[in-house]
């Protein structure tokens, strides 16, 4: 018999009561930061701030910025606040752009983050007694094993599957029938086009709840998947720098933007380009500081993901609009500004089509040219007529919706490389 999970107290206090816990847990954090990092130390120094001039939340706008290049440029140890015998594990990002990020954890940030993984699964309608299959990459990366921990946290039984091995994992959950599966969009996407490939209807499966992150992804591919799997599909937040997983997460009952872990993590929203603090409402770059993190502190680091902060509904915490751009994701085009998920949510209109894109960015001259490259549904791949009138479509909706011409290829079905992790979208061969 499965049971509903419990919430946190925390998840039912009062504004004010988690206003009071915030400002303490800040005040300490940013003590801790300033003793303890000397990377802090000088960026305090250098803004002619000091902790103790915090007396309440807002004061927070005087300190300054974290960035990953913070991190890359003190790679890889220098921001730890703790001496070495503390750190019970290091996770660090896949460094494809550069030196990887390197962060760090006490046995107590260990335990932190298990319990707000557990509180997010719990969000996300999880029961006692249900599986959950973990298709997120295990090792340096946070996704796996920040899910697992969690999810035992929770009381469920987990099954540690990692990525790839895609008709492997497709037997898995046949086999093993679990009731929730935590992974990324993309990859989900490949679950089940291989489900499709083996004769199994992907609704049929055991699955109920898909718990997706580690990637933008739109309310039209959540409504795609939903449709195609049978299940709740919600979105769990976070990035290496802040913790991981379980920053912030959807609850089930609302679907309605991941609500924000306040009691952990205090969020701002500000105009990418004056680094100005932006009234709830307003659409700008989510910051992250850390309210109880001892081995990296974090005081307001920039994320890049672009998205606006509302209020609490299921939870008195306040909400973050689902992200589906990052301002580095950002491309500009003969010098129109595109995101991905603009063209993600025009392919979506495309029945025929199948939801894997990939977007290849080159030069003629002077100007910048798009190819996107699709696939049909594979439902569709016989139907020629079909597929060139919906190729014409999706040019002409981005041509007219978004404002730069696209050169839209039909590939064979499978054409795109699929990714056992983050789906690769975007390949830029224009000269630097």
């Amino acid at each position: 018999m499965t049971t509903t999970l419990p919430l946190d107290p925390i998840e039912k206090a009062s504004r004010d009561e988690l206003a009071a816990l915030q400002l303490e847990r800040l005040k300490w954090s940013l003590n801790h930061a300033y003793e303890n990092s000397p990377v802090y130390r000088r960026k305090f120094d250098e803004a002619g701030v000091h902790p103790s001039q915090l007396q309440s939340l807002s004061d927070l706008a005087r300190f300054p910025f974290t960035t990953k290049k913070d991190l890359r440029d003190n790679y890889p140890f220098g921001m730890f606040a703790v001496p070495q015998e503390q750190i019970s594990r290091i996770h660090a990002s896949s460094g494809t752009t550069g030196k990887p990020t390197v962060v760090g954890y006490t046995a107590r940030d260990i335990d932190t983050w298990a319990n707000l993984v557990a509180r997010s699964v719990r969000a996300s309608g999880a029961r006692r007694g249900d599986k959950v299959h973990i298709s997120y990459g295990y090792g340096l990366f946070t996704g796996g094993l920040g899910a697992h921990y969690g999810a035992e946290r929770a009381g469920l039984t987990v099954i540690p599957f990692g990525g790839g091995q895609t008709e492997k994992q497709v037997q898995l959950i046949q086999d093993f029938r679990p009731d929730i599966i935590m992974v990324t969009p993309s990859y989900m996407l490949a679950i089940a086009d291989e489900m499709e490939r083996q004769g199994i209807d992907p609704a049929s499966s055991s699955l109920r709840i898909g718990i997706f992150g580690a990637e933008p992804w739109t309310n039209d591919m959540r409504a795609a998947i939903e449709q195609r799997m049978g299940i709740t599909a919600v979105d769990i937040y976070g990035l290496s720098e802040v913790m991981g997983p379980g920053v912030a997460s959807e609850c089930a009952e609302t679907k309605d933007g991941p609500t924000i872990w306040e009691d952990h993590f205090y969020p701002e929203i500000i105009d990418p380009e004056t680094g100005e603090v932006l009234p709830d409402g307003e659409f700008g770059e989510l910051v992250f500081t850390s309210l109880t993190k001892e081995a990296l502190p974090i005081v307001r680091y920039r994320t890049r993901d672009l998205t606006r902060l509302l209020p609490g509904t299921a939870r008195t915490m306040r909400r973050m609009e689902k992200i589906t751009g990052r301002s580095d994701d950002m491309l500009i085009i003969r010098g129109v500004n595109v995101f991905p998920t603009q063209i993600e949510e025009l392919l979506l209109k495309q029945p025929v089509l199948a939801p894997h894109y990939q977007i290849v960015l080159t030069k003629e001259g002077p100007l910048d040219v798009m190819a996107l490259n699709v696939e049909p549904s594979p439902e569709s791949a016989p139907d020629g007529a079909a597929l060139e009138k919906a190729r014409n479509a999706l040019a002409y909706d981005i041509k007219a919706l978004i404002g730069v011409t696209a050169l839209v290829n039909v590939l064979e079905v499978n054409g795109i490389e699929r990714s056992v992790g983050k789906a690769r979208r975007v390949i830029d061969k224009r000269p630097k």
